[in-house]
């Protein structure tokens, strides 16, 4: 790795061994929060065109940097800034219905072409389940399978998704399962969009999506799915948010939380992610999700942990964003494709490098709901891939009864 300074020098570092890295410092003031609060420093002086990648992306210089620190212990005098943000972490994380909207508008209402230059064909935004082989469309379809297995849907069942995005899941589960679905969502944009879609695929009896916070959702259901909405609740909401799932689900109900998490100790939210990208977000260790759910009475069924399957799809979407900067640039700037590149970059490293995992935990209200063992997850998904391309006709019909 090569660094030149603010002042033009140039500093080598490591054996010679490996692919080369080389950066520039635009200015001292950089270099003094490179070495004050690098977590934050780093991303945005890349952001900014302060820090310029000379010899590779700036996903081989996070690579290199998150790589070595496995092996190095970071100076103390950074953790100040990552201690003062874990101690604010509540203050920061706390989400009532108008600051829970405007930290999913900030995200998602944004200009929806810019979605489509990364993301497969169905707008799946979330940790796909990679198989053997195969590519992004493919996996996107198999985690949507693998939910739908866990879930043990029948032909009429109604299920909540909560956080629904553009709706792929939700029509993907009344299609397949004949299931009737309703998602909500607190973006206006994915709203609009999901409802479209469904009418458009001549489903909308079926699959039907609210402008609605979890927390004002009356009436029950017999499924309740989330996926990549977790990550937003704050940590302060925990409690309340499985209890609105619990109070929400059937005596006989089954519920399966998909989110991103961390297998350590509970931290503070990367700030460059809080400050530009998820403000509000924190990401969760499963000793925090496991309290909140012994307090709302549910009961635990299954987890699971995806370890590297989103570092995969981060990758998949880092490349194809790359792919298309100068239709994202013409879009919004470069100062945004910095930034998302960033953004991209700096996760698929942390699911490589930081011990970022998914956890997918299914809920049941009662001990008995399923049963005794796991092979019904396996039988019910082999069931829906050998007709995830034609799904029957029968099953959008059962859910419009």
């Amino acid at each position: 790795m090569t660094v030149i300074d603010a002042a033009g020098a140039s500093h080598t570092y490591g054996d010679g061994h490996g692919s080369r890295v080389a950066i520039r410092i635009a200015d001292s003031r950089l270099e003094r929060h490179l070495a004050t609060d690098p977590e934050l420093a780093l991303g945005e002086g890349y952001m900014d065109g302060r820090l310029v990648m000379l010899e590779g992306r700036i996903y081989d210089l996070l690579a290199l940097l998150l790589s070595n620190a496995r092996n190095h212990k970071i100076p103390g005098w950074t953790h100040a800034a990552s201690t003062s943000r874990y101690l604010l972490r509540r203050f920061k994380q706390f989400n009532p219905r108008r600051r829970a909207e405007r930290n999913v508008a900030h995200h998602y209402d944004i200009k929806g072409d810019i979605y489509d230059l990364f993301l497969d064909r169905d707008r799946q935004y979330s940790c796909a389940y990679f198989t053997p082989g195969a590519d992004l469309e493919e996996a996107q379809l198999a985690k949507k399978l693998h939910l739908a297995a866990k879930l043990a849907i029948e032909p009429g069942h109604r299920v909540l998704d909560i956080g629904s995005g553009w709706g792929g899941l939700g029509l993907y589960l009344a299609k397949a399962t004949g299931a009737k679905v309703t998602g909500i969502t607190l973006s206006r944009e994915q709203l609009k969009v999901s409802n479209e879609r469904a009418a458009k695929e001549g489903i909308a009896h079926a699959a039907r999506f609210l402008f609605e916070d979890y927390r004002d959702l009356a009436g029950q259901y017999d499924r309740i799915v989330s996926v990549g909405m977790f990550e937003h609740v704050g940590v302060n909401h925990y409690v309340t948010y499985f209890r609105r799932v619990r109070e929400l689900l059937a005596r006989d109900g089954v519920a399966v939380i998909h989110s991103i998490g961390r297998s350590e100790q509970p931290c503070a939210t990367n700030p460059f992610i809080a400050k530009y990208i998820f403000p509000g977000g924190y990401i969760p260790s499963l000793s925090e999700m496991v309290a909140a759910i012994e307090k709302s009475g549910l009961i635990i069924s299954d987890v699971e942990i995806l370890r590297l399957h989103y570092a995969e799809t981060l990758k998949a979407w880092r490349e194809r964003f790359v792919a298309h900067w100068d239709e994202a640039s013409r879009l919004l700037d470069e100062t945004f494709c910095r930034m998302w590149e960033f953004y991209l970059a700096g996760s698929e490293t942390a699911f490589r490098y930081q011990d970022l995992v998914v956890f997918q935990v299914q809920l049941v209200r009662r001990i008995e709901t399923l049963p005794m063992t796991r092979d019904y997850m396996l039988h019910k998904e082999q069931d829906l891939r050998t007709q995830a391309a034609h799904p029957p006709a029968h099953a959008v019909r059962a859910a419009g009864e």
